[in-house]
């Protein structure tokens, strides 16, 4: 599931002075055995480690050493959490992919966490996929979950961390058939049975009003509605949720649950919850996309055993009894 792609291994995403780098060592015949350190430059979350222990797996040699922090773990700003022990060039030209990895997926990671800490557990889903990259994506999701995401709208991200992925149907559907009941029968009809049937309620007409609809028309297997009321109508409110759970408990419609989305942060998390809204879940996007990478840096810090360091960083391996053997 984590294996490096092809133009990782090529080094075609690397920084080009790597290669460089390469083609120079090797005509002159030096390949030392280095250790490098990794750590970040701010507190946050470890996402990523799974992917750079299989990159590490595919590129270094028999008899290399790597100690890391585990997956999910909290992490302090400069805490080495990442150290590589092997003949410089097998991991040279992938410096830039480690960093990358770590960077990004432990920024998401960190969002996601933040999103999740606010909801004190109510559930809280990555819906963000449409605002990275296809090929980030999964990672995306995947990350979201270390972070304490119960899950993610991709099958791929879902599937890397063991989960089911989420999603509902989306509003284009509900308007190529004209009616919101008509879509949602039409998904329960077609979908298999073990997807949770959740129905958008915010296409057409008055949000309490299509939930009733909806509930009627699928009874005992409607799971949840979904709010997402754009930003042109004022979104989602606490009030508004208190209505629709008001409209559908006078309808006997109880065990139908309520999912919010929308330009949900944790702020707005913790506005619903303190103002008594009875949210079930929330759908966090472009929050947890837009999260600031934790930038990594890479040392070397000891060459052929001798302790060594570029200035203004101490030289010799630093001590971290967190570390764990990886490979």
């Amino acid at each position: 599931m984590f294996r490096p792609a092809p133009h990782v291994l090529a080094g075609d995403t690397a920084d080009v002075y790597f290669l460089r780098t390469r083609q120079v060592m090797e005509a002159e015949g030096l390949n030392p055995i280095a250790t490098m350190e990794v750590f970040p430059h701010r507190d946050g979350l470890l996402c990523g480690m799974r992917e750079v222990e299989a990159l590490l797996r595919e590129a270094l040699p028999k008899g290399a050493e790597a100690w890391a922090l585990d997956e999910g773990e909290t992490i302090s700003q400069r805490e080495v959490m990442l150290r590589i022990n092997a003949p410089y060039l097998s991991y040279a030209l992938y410096e830039t992919a480690i960093l990358g990895i770590l960077a990004h997926e432990s920024g998401w990671a960190q969002a996601a966490r933040e999103c999740v800490e606010a909801a004190q557990g109510v559930p809280v889903t990555s819906f963000g996929a449409r605002h990275v990259h296809p090929l980030a994506a999964p990672y995306l999701d995947y990350a979201a979950i270390v972070g304490g995401c119960a899950s993610g709208s991709t099958p791929m991200g879902a599937r890397m961390a063991g989960r089911e992925p989420s999603g509902t149907m989306p509003h284009a559907m509900i308007i190529c058939f004209g009616d919101t009941v008509k879509a949602a029968v039409a998904f329960d009809k077609h979908v298999e049975p073990d997807v949770p049937r959740v129905v958008l309620v915010d296409t057409f007409l008055d949000e309490p009003e299509e939930a009733l609809r909806v509930a009627e028309a699928l009874g005992e297997r409607l799971q949840a509605v979904r709010l997402d009321t754009p930003s042109e109508l004022g979104g989602v409110t606490p009030e508004l949720v208190k209505e629709t759970r008001a409209r559908l408990d006078q309808a006997a419609f109880e065990r139908v649950q309520l999912l919010v989305s929308g330009g949900v942060t944790p702020e707005r998390i913790r506005h619903f919850l303190s103002s008594g809204a009875p949210v079930d879940g929330f759908g966090v996007g472009s929050y947890i996309t837009s999260a600031q990478p934790n930038d990594f840096t890479a040392d070397l810090k000891e060459v052929e055993g001798k302790p060594i360091a570029k200035r203004g960083r101490i030289p010799g391996i630093t001590d971290n009894p967190r570390l764990k053997r990886l490979i």
